[in-house]
């Protein structure tokens, strides 16, 4: 089960980066600090009602989609997704490398 604080942070890291803009970007905006900005993100803090509303102001967001599971699912499943494509690259390329190895040595000991 995740919690709210867990939920909270990946959702605002998530939006804060489709939207291309930094921490320090969004500090600037919501006039606090980029290390507020920070240990929010790293489940360390957690902002009062107003801050929320401000957060999700900044974020161009409705306050309620700062909780939302639907993105906080989302960004699970690619990074999983990422992890098993990043695997399979490795494999094939070992295989392939193991594989013109192993035609190497055959060629070397052709009659």
């Amino acid at each position: 089960m995740t919690s709210l604080r867990a939920l909270l942070a990946q959702n605002i890291k998530n939006r804060r980066r489709a939207l291309g803009i930094t921490q320090e970007k969004l500090a600037e905006k919501l006039e606090t600090s980029a290390h507020y900005i920070s240990q929010i993100e790293q489940k360390k803090k957690f902002p009062s009602p107003e801050m929320l509303e401000r957060i999700a102001t900044a974020l161009e967001i409705d306050s309620p989609q700062l909780f939302s599971i639907n993105s906080f699912v989302y960004e699970s499943i690619k990074n999983i997704q990422e992890s098993v494509v990043s695997d399979i690259e490795i494999a094939v390329a070992e295989a392939v490398e193991t594989r013109l190895s192993e035609l190497k040595k055959l060629e070397t000991h052709k009659p």
